[in-house]
């Protein structure tokens, strides 16, 4: 059964409890892949916003593994936002963690900040394809094949995307420290 298949009944008579449960079970994921492609929590909160609405009209066409679906449907819609504004996105924490040290030194925490900074802004000179891998495998986490199912690429150029981003990423990083 389809997730279509699954909320249509629920959509079709206007009850939006349960596809309100599925996008409160999944805005986190959706949010956090969004800011760490595009860099500015705005641009992330209407690219998340999009991606719910793209769900909400192909529910239908949506298969079983809705979390790889949500995955790709974000890359896409992050990339084509990407390729609409072309500009370096300032960067905006997405959440402030505490540090465990009471009496932070402030030099470590300037310099944290600097290369959070650097990070998001080097993922925004990269090509998409390698922005994708980088943010799927590298930060999200994921296991090579569930990216290049997301990606609809074999395992081998999700490994060469990802390597490749990550050196022009250390690169772009060490040259402006």
């Amino acid at each position: 059964m389809t997730v279509g298949e699954a909320i249509l009944p629920a959509i079709a008579s206007d009850d939006a409890d349960p596809f309100e449960r599925l996008v409160q079970q999944h805005q986190q994921m959706v949010l956090r892949v969004a800011y760490r492609l595009l860099g500015r929590l705005e641009d992330a909160q209407d690219a998340a916003q999009e991606v719910f609405l793209r769900l909400f009209r192909h529910r239908e066409r949506v298969g079983p593994d809705l979390k790889a679906w949500l995955y790709r449907v974000t890359v896409n819609v992050c990339n084509d936002h990407h390729r609409r504004r072309r500009t370096v996105a300032e960067f905006t924490a997405r959440e402030q963690r505490p540090d465990l040290d009471p009496a932070p030194d402030p030099e470590r925490v300037v310099a944290i900040e600097e290369r959070k900074r650097l990070v998001v802004e080097g993922l925004s000179k990269l090509p998409e394809r390698e922005r994708a891998a980088v943010v799927l495998r590298d930060i999200e986490g994921l296991s090579t094949a569930e990216v290049a199912a997301i990606l609809g690429v074999e395992e081998v150029t999700v490994r060469s995307q990802a390597s490749s981003g990550r050196l022009k990423l250390a690169k772009y990083v060490r040259n402006r420290q």
